[in-house]
């Protein structure tokens, strides 16, 4: 998969991603990132589970990219949350 398929993977899975987790996003360029990390996250997911990760720029991969993204997130705001100053 190309890197502009990861990009607009990425976009769209840390959008939706973060729209379950919060109800906000959390900028353009931390969705991108979360979500092609979510992506990642979600493929070794599936894969433990014995289903395939992510295949290329179709539906499926993009409902695995929203789970890890989901993972990702819901992991970032325990960490994140959890500081003050």
């Amino acid at each position: 998969m190309g890197i502009i398929s990861w990009i607009i993977l990425g976009v769209i899975a840390g959008f939706i991603g973060s729209k379950i987790v919060n109800k906000t996003g959390q900028g353009m360029i931390m969705d991108i990132v979360l979500g092609i990390v979510g992506a990642i996250v979600g493929g070794l997911i599936f894969s433990a589970f014995g289903a395939s990760g992510v295949t290329g720029l179709n539906i499926y991969s993009l409902i695995v990219a929203v789970v890890g993204a989901v993972v990702v997130l819901w992991a970032y705001h325990q960490f994140a949350g959890k500081r003050t100053i």
